[in-house]
């Protein structure tokens, strides 16, 4: 049986109502403290995983809202799968994380990964309830197939940047009563890869990558919720200079269905019933996530009423049986009577008394018994 896993907000140390500033910084000093480049715990590559998974939820508003609203089992069903991070190198995984180099670190060509994409497909509801797949056109940035991504014309090679003479970054130092200052900032000219390209690739203009058209098949498991994403890992714009590609985020939506409204697994529907049929009973078919099917209603059917069809609403995502459907009777009152009609009812209602209707709970309360 797989282990449960610890509190987000309890591995970085921070209160849920932690600011985006407060959590970086307990990401930081963390990291520090636990990355097996400096770490001596026989547990700390197992806890530092942890601090980064923590981190990469809490970061994200999307993938907070959804930690905060459903927790662990809300982060799988929304796709959600931690990164794999090369532990070699602390500075490493702070430029993924920030795009700069905390420890000082020159002389190193940063591969920056890449940046996710964001698709969005539309299904219907009926289509939610049994999964479906889905093609998914979406453009994206590759590495250039002329120049492998170097974004040099094929033959001619980088050239080392004349401003940071190749380091990638430049120090600025600064004198003062209490001592020197350095400070440390990415080369503006070759943005940290020590390289600057002399002759760019004709195809790429020196990008080292190419926009394209893509399109993937994207598999949507039954009972996603309208708003959930589905991602897939690697497949998002290609990284710089080799860097990792992101990844493609595919946002579904559910078309309103006429005949139904969705609570959380359960879906709610309607049936009209005439007077009379409500007074005498009938058997009505009526539509649900699987086909049509027939309902008895007896006689006195009440206005309000709720008929409860075990298994029939959506499936639990990722889970295991089915939420269930609930029929609220409408009973349809005629507009307009002919005078024969009229006075057939008028000798009706003479000949009803009070003990012919009794006691009933009130339309108010089977109203909101229906979207509990």
């Amino acid at each position: 049986m797989a282990a449960t896993k610890r509190d987000y907000y309890e591995i970085l140390g921070v209160e849920r109502a932690a600011t985006e500033g407060e959590i970086k910084k307990a990401f930081r000093g963390l990291a520090r403290t636990l990355h097996p480049d400096v770490s001596e715990e026989p547990n700390a590559e197992e806890r530092f995983r942890e601090v980064v998974e923590a981190y990469e939820v809490l970061s994200k508003s999307e993938t907070r809202e959804l930690y905060d609203r459903y927790g662990h089992a809300g982060l799988s069903s929304g796709g959600f799968t931690p990164t794999s991070f090369d532990l070699g190198s602390l500075s490493d995984l702070f430029s993924a994380f920030f795009g700069d180099d905390l420890f000082g670190v020159t002389g190193r060509t940063r591969r920056a990964r890449g940046a996710d994409v964001v698709a969005q497909i539309e299904i219907e509801l009926a289509e939610a309830a049994t999964g479906v797949k889905r093609e998914v056109p979406f453009p994206v940035s590759v590495p250039c197939s002329t120049c492998d991504g170097s974004g040099a014309e094929p033959g001619t090679e980088p050239a080392t940047c004349p401003t940071c003479n190749g380091a990638g970054r430049l120090e600025h130092v600064s004198r003062t009563v209490f001592g020197e200052f350095i400070r440390s900032q990415t080369c503006p000219r070759c943005g940290g890869t020590g390289r600057v390209i002399v002759h760019p690739c004709a195809d790429c203009g020196g990008a080292g990558r190419v926009v394209e058209e893509r399109t993937l098949e994207v598999e949507v498991p039954p009972g996603i919720h309208d708003g959930q994403q589905i991602r897939l890992t690697g497949e998002g714009h290609a990284g710089a200079l080799g860097g990792r590609a992101g990844d493609l985020y595919v946002q579904v939506r559910i078309r309103p269905d006429p005949r139904f409204v969705r609570e959380g697994n359960d879906i709610v529907s309607t049936v009209d019933l005439t007077i009379t049929q409500a007074a005498l009973g009938a058997t009505l078919e009526v539509p649900t996530l699987d086909g049509d099917v027939e309902l008895r209603f007896e006689p006195g059917t009440q206005p309000g009423e709720i008929h409860v069809l075990r298994g029939r609403g959506m499936p639990v995502l990722q889970g295991f049986g089915r939420g269930d459907q609930r029929v609220l009777v409408n009973v349809r009152v005629p507009r307009r009577l002919t005078d024969e009609q009229r006075t057939l009812l008028e000798e009706l209602q003479r000949k009803l008394g009070e003990e012919h209707y009794g006691d009933d709970e009130g339309f108010f309360e089977k109203l909101k018994s229906a979207f509990r």
